[in-house]
């Protein structure tokens, strides 16, 4: 797996639109992570309301050192709560994702309440998953500032959904990489990135952004595009052109993006092959 690709998708088998009951995705994570493509998944995200009810208990085996990334929807004051849970089972919260605001809302009060949750947790990684709507800049300017003080915390944005407006536009995800970029500030994406390229879901009506789209964007964002440039890389529907800017980069680290969940492994990878990104594993 090369290393521009390494952790790129996280698994999200039990979020819809794939909805896997828990025991089927933590029997199949493992596989995921024993196979020859293992360096490009990242923990199986769980909501904190499944683990709150101890649905984990009896399917993992606490010597196996379980890992996991905590969803949090069940409010941040509920997150300690969710994590109690996960020790007695031998399982490691990996990163927690929540949100600070519904849209339309003011990040800020959400984003001082998480950030005090982050000052206790240490190592773990913690994404604030920001509205693309009233206050973005701001809340991106106070996580960066608290990840200068030395917190292991991030942004995530949501890039579609179950209705248009949840789906930003290309100048609109384009802006918000480049902000992050300017403030030296990692992200997390989440919902809507099915395939590799931007294409047109038939059954919705709703263009959906390719996470092909956004590596390439975020390689040229981190080598100084702005926002034009950057939007007509997310805006592209030619799968040539864009695997061609990330094979040039395939030996090389991930700039900024940390990457996102997808409720498929194998949608992703065989876009990837298809692409020739990665070669299928035949010679491993």
């Amino acid at each position: 797996m090369p290393r521009l690709l390494a952790g790129l998708v996280d698994d999200a088998a039990v979020f819809p639109p794939g909805s896997a009951p828990l025991p089927e995705a933590v029997a199949a994570h493992r596989d995921h992570r024993t196979a020859w493509y293992a360096d490009l998944v990242g923990p199986l995200l769980v909501p904190a309301s499944s683990v709150s009810t101890g649905a984990l208990s009896g399917l993992v085996d606490p010597a196996e050192g379980y890992v996991v990334g905590l969803i949090g929807d069940t409010g941040i004051e509920r997150l300690p709560f969710a994590l109690s849970f996960l020790a007695p089972d031998g399982v490691t919260a990996r990163q927690i994702e929540v949100p600070v605001a519904k849209r339309g809302e003011d990040p800020q009060p959400g984003l001082t309440e998480l950030i005090k949750l982050a000052e206790r947790l240490g190592d773990v990684k913690v994404y604030a998953e920001i509205p693309l709507t009233l206050g973005l800049m701001a809340a991106l300017d106070t996580l960066a500032e608290a990840r200068a003080a030395g917190l292991e915390i991030a942004a995530k944005f949501r890039t579609g959904g179950l209705a248009a407006e949840l789906f930003p536009t290309p100048g609109e995800l384009a802006a918000v990489i480049c902000a992050c970029r300017d403030r030296d500030l990692p992200f997390k994406l989440t919902a809507g990135l099915h395939h590799a390229v931007r294409h047109l879901d038939p059954e919705t009506g709703f263009t959906h952004h390719g996470f092909g789209n956004v590596l390439a964007a975020t390689l040229a964002a981190a080598d100084g595009a702005e926002v034009p440039e950057v939007a007509v890389l997310l805006a592209a529907m030619d799968p040539v052109g864009l695997a061609e800017r990330a094979r040039e980069r395939l030996d090389g680290p991930r700039p900024l993006w940390i990457g996102y969940g997808s409720c498929s492994i194998v949608e992703p990878l065989t876009d990837l092959i298809r692409l020739g990104l990665v070669n299928g594993g035949y010679d491993q």
